[in-house]
């Protein structure tokens, strides 16, 4: 339900920065194997059935981005995700410390789906380089959200399911 703060109507809730997912002893197994077979192709290959080491050839970069990737997930998996304030303003949405003014967002979608365990509000912004937000709507009321966005933005009526990114996402436990 919408609170009112000096006479401006505004919606408030708090989210965790990112969602944990629970992971299997098998999933950390099945990752450390996906890192070795991508190191070990960054650097050997097979032709006509031996490996051969590429040397000045090997994909140094591709590398460094599998070591940065895992070094990204073991430190994130290591700590508990902080909890974020969403607070829907007249002009504009605040997230954490970040600002969004209503012009920096080309259109908004609040998907639920009670079935799926899905309820959120998606953010695409009018900057392409911005990454579509989704933002968990937890105990909030979807159709007031709704409501009140409405009033500011373009709402997306053709998303009928989450992206395919988010899918895949918590289908692999990242």
């Amino acid at each position: 339900m919408p609170e009112t703060n000096n006479n401006v109507n505004f919606i408030e809730w708090q989210v965790p920065e990112y969602k944990k997912p629970e992971r299997s002893r098998n999933w950390y197994i099945g990752a450390a194997v996906f890192v070795f077979i991508c190191l070990f192709f960054s650097f050997f290959t097979i032709a006509n059935w031996s490996i051969v080491f590429l040397g000045a050839n090997s994909n140094f970069l591709f590398a460094l981005i599998i070591f940065i990737s895992m070094a990204i997930m073991v430190v994130n998996d290591g700590r508990d995700p902080k909890m974020v304030t969403i607070k829907l303003g007249p002009e504009g949405i605040h997230i954490g410390r970040r600002f969004h003014d209503y012009d920096e967002i080309k259109q908004f979608c609040v998907l639920y789906k009670p079935r799926q365990s899905v309820k959120n509000l998606y953010l695409e912004f009018s900057n392409k380089m911005m990454p579509r937000l989704s933002i968990p709507l937890r105990r909030q009321d979807p159709l007031t959200v709704r409501n009140y966005l409405v009033r500011y933005l373009n709402e997306d009526l053709d998303r009928i399911s989450p992206p395919l990114s988010e899918e895949l996402t918590k289908l692999l436990r990242l």
